[in-house]
């Protein structure tokens, strides 16, 4: 039996589910009082594990939470700016995009700034089960990790993917592998004078962070950066592959046939997908010239090699390489795996756990996230951030937040059979900005 009935419960407080929080508050007040949003977590954070001092986000400011939907909204990052006094020094570092420690810290000034939705810390959800009435689906129970269960009509899954581990390296000794998700804190745990032997597994932009990180952070360590790739590359980042970034394009890709898709999510990869920015490709590369000049061999690159099996040996994890050029193995004897290998691209555990829980044999949504279900239903459940398949290799970044926020409410709105209230539009003759992802 639930302990407490709401209209909307979302799970996890991710920019995904603060820019819908923040289109509730501002489009739907009622309906904001109603709604729920749960985070496992004691503060609201942004890929906490690697908000490391220099990190530069790679999408404009101007793609927060909200202008593209509301650009007169207080919950703007430039009203953040404002709001901290630092408006003006970010202006005169004449840039689009903010340092990721400072985004995070947005997101977290946008949490506290929330004053309908009732946002709750340190909750974290561990199960969701479906509440049938006479053979209709007509709400949602979830079970909280402290016993409490929250009945609403509707659910919001935004808690992100999960972290992808390669299979041989599950089996291993875990306190000695750490995914990029968990950089931060646990490096911090570790001993600074020892000299590791680090392994870095990966060739997009979290590997070489990690790779270029763990110097400074473990002094005396000597990192290898392992990658299939035959090295690494620039992210594709012109005008023109930006404009794929745009939220129109999502009824572009949306109205597509599959194999359409399949081609532009194919030749889309290197626009967020393994490939570094131009300051971080830069750094490595001269980090590696000097470590050679200086002849200390402290860093090394093996490129064209899987990871093919690994063991634990003693102390140390063993890591099996198999050169694809030409069938060859070597050991790779490592005291620490660092993991840049990202997000697993299937629909996270808890998706799938929701879907089995109703009878579905095929997760699959509509234009507006709403999980297609093919019984009788009153309730209904929406997905962010994990449709790339269908609405574009957007889907996962924060380019099109404040839009799907805007897509989800309507729908859920009309579901209801209500009407949202309108914000005030800018001005006419206003030109629209092109801003990158």
């Amino acid at each position: 039996m639930a302990n407490r009935d709401v209209e909307l419960l979302a799970v996890g407080a991710g920019p995904s589910n603060l820019a819908l929080a923040v289109a509730l508050e501002e489009l739907a007040p009622g309906l904001a009082r109603e709604s729920v949003l749960l985070e496992r977590d004691e503060e609201v954070s942004w890929q906490r594990g690697m908000l490391l001092p220099e990190a530069l986000s790679q999408v404009s400011f101007l793609k927060d939470l909200v202008t593209l939907r509301n650009p007169r909204s207080r919950f703007s990052f430039l009203n953040y700016l404002h709001a901290t006094n630092r408006l003006n020094e970010f202006v005169n570092m004449g840039s689009f995009v903010p340092y990721r420690v400072e985004l995070a810290d947005y997101l977290k000034w946008t949490a506290d700034s929330l004053s309908l939705v009732d946002l709750q810390r340190g909750r974290e959800c561990r199960e969701v089960t479906p509440v049938w009435t006479d053979g209709t689906l007509t709400g949602w129970d979830t079970h909280v990790a402290d016993g409490e269960v929250i009945r609403s009509r509707y659910l919001v899954v935004g808690a992100g993917r999960d972290a992808r581990i390669p299979d041989q390296l599950r089996t291993v000794n875990q306190e000695r592998v750490i995914h990029s998700t968990q950089y931060l804190p646990r490096i911090a745990k570790l001993r600074k004078d020892l000299p590791y032997r680090v392994a870095v597994i990966g060739a997009g932009q979290s590997a070489a962070e990690l790779f270029s990180s763990v110097q400074h952070d473990l002094p005396e360590c000597k990192p290898t950066m392992v990658m299939r790739s035959i090295g690494l590359n620039y992210y594709e980042s012109s005008k023109f592959n930006n404009e794929l970034f745009f939220p129109s394009h999502v009824d572009t890709f949306f109205g597509s046939r599959p194999e359409a898709r399949e081609q532009m999510l194919k030749e889309m990869h290197h626009t967020n997908y393994s490939g570094l920015a131009p300051g971080t490709m830069d750094a490595l590369y001269r980090s590696i010239y000097l470590d050679r000049l200086s002849g200390r061999s402290r860093l090394k690159m093996i490129t064209m090699n899987d990871i093919t099996d690994a063991r634990d040996e003693g102390e140390e994890i063993v890591l099996e390489l198999t050169d694809r050029r030409t069938g060859e193995t070597q050991e790779l004897r490592t005291d620490l795996v660092l993991l840049g290998t990202g997000f697993s691209p299937e629909m996270p555990r808890m998706v799938q756990e929701i879907a089995k829980s109703i009878g579905l044999s095929e997760i699959k949504v509509t234009r507006d996230y709403r999980l297609e279900i093919d019984q009788p239903a009153t309730a209904a459940v929406y997905l962010q951030g994990v449709n790339e398949a269908t609405h574009g290799i957007a889907d996962s970044l924060l380019s099109v937040l404040a839009p799907r926020a805007n897509d989800i409410l309507q729908d859920l709105l009309a579901h209801r059979g209500e009407n949202p209230s309108v914000p005030p539009q800018p001005t006419s003759g206003t030109a629209p900005i092109a801003v990158t992802r």
